[in-house]
């Protein structure tokens, strides 16, 4: 790949676009976003080798193109870009979704390859200033290529995530929006529930909730602070995965709620050790830090 075209300049554009010159400078970027102010900034920072004001400019003889918008918005954007880009050029996008991303650029671009893919990897920032370059450092990214994807499309996109320090996992789109509906989505909403919980409650003042914070409800408000447009375009286009899950999420919280009204502390401390065991997992796989207090600073 020689030109890549990344359209949405937010935190995920603007930090493969950074990632990109740092780990792959032979590959001239090209970015486009909708918003002139974001276009400035993202000028200002360099996020991209030429920033375009528009998106046909952007993708004009690009080898792949990034689609880094809101999952609501990627059929928009494709047909924006669809009458010049190339025939030959790779399309791909950061969607937390898939299912419906798949449906969406196969609809809006049938004579291209479409190979959509998921950085697992962000922050609660947003917008041109939030991204920095090793963002994807030792991340996965999952790629849900359709079934008649060309394997040598497959094998570049990979390629092309590695350089940027993610590891690659390929994926059936309709699993990935099941796995991800458990591992992200729902623990979004739950912080956001939470969070809106105590900001409505009569009896605690706001000030209250913010002033007496303790750190589990801190951690539910970083979380709470994602990008509002983001998160509902991915519960509206995850909804099967994410009710599914809700579903099983009730299940067991209606247990937890039967088991503090009985005095059941047997089945509270086997659960607990359980979620515990987890946590130690995901810290010996490198996905989190084991400092103390999540490693922040004092």
């Amino acid at each position: 790949m020689q030109r890549i075209a990344i359209i949405g300049l937010g935190l995920l554009g603007g930090s493969v676009g950074l990632a990109l010159a740092v780990r792959r400078p032979d590959i001239v970027t090209c970015g486009y976003d909708r918003d002139p102010a974001v276009r400035r900034r993202a000028a200002e920072r360099a996020l991209v080798t030429a920033v375009c004001e528009t998106a046909a400019e952007a993708v004009a003889g690009c080898d792949l193109a990034i689609l880094c918008v809101p999952v609501g918005a990627i059929g928009a954007a494709a047909r924006d870009l669809a009458d010049t880009l190339p025939s030959g050029a790779i399309v791909s996008d950061v969607g937390s979704s898939k299912q419906s991303v798949v449906e969406a650029l196969a609809e809006a671009l049938p004579h291209h390859t479409v190979i959509p893919a998921h950085p697992v990897a962000g922050t609660e920032q947003s917008g041109p200033d939030a991204g920095f370059a090793s963002l994807f450092q030792d991340r996965w990214c999952i790629l849900t290529p359709p079934a008649d994807a060309p394997p040598e499309a497959v094998e570049a996109l990979t390629g092309l995530w590695r350089s940027l320090g993610a590891k690659v996992e390929v994926m059936d789109a309709k699993h990935h929006d099941l796995v991800l509906a458990v591992t992200s989505h729902i623990p979004h909403l739950i912080a956001y529930t939470i969070v809106g919980t105590a900001s409505d409650m009569e009896e605690v003042t706001r000030g209250e909730v913010i002033k007496y914070s303790a750190g589990g409800f801190r951690d539910f408000t970083r979380i709470a602070a994602s990008d509002p447009v983001m998160w509902r375009d991915v519960f509206l286009n995850n909804r099967d995965a994410v009710l599914e899950m809700l579903g099983r999420f009730t299940e067991d919280l209606t247990a937890m709620q039967r088991a503090i009204r009985s005095g059941d502390g047997e089945a509270l401390h086997d659960l607990f050790s359980r979620t515990r065991a987890i946590r130690r997992s995901i810290i010996e796989q490198g996905q989190d830090d084991a400092s103390p207090d999540f490693g922040r600073g004092h």
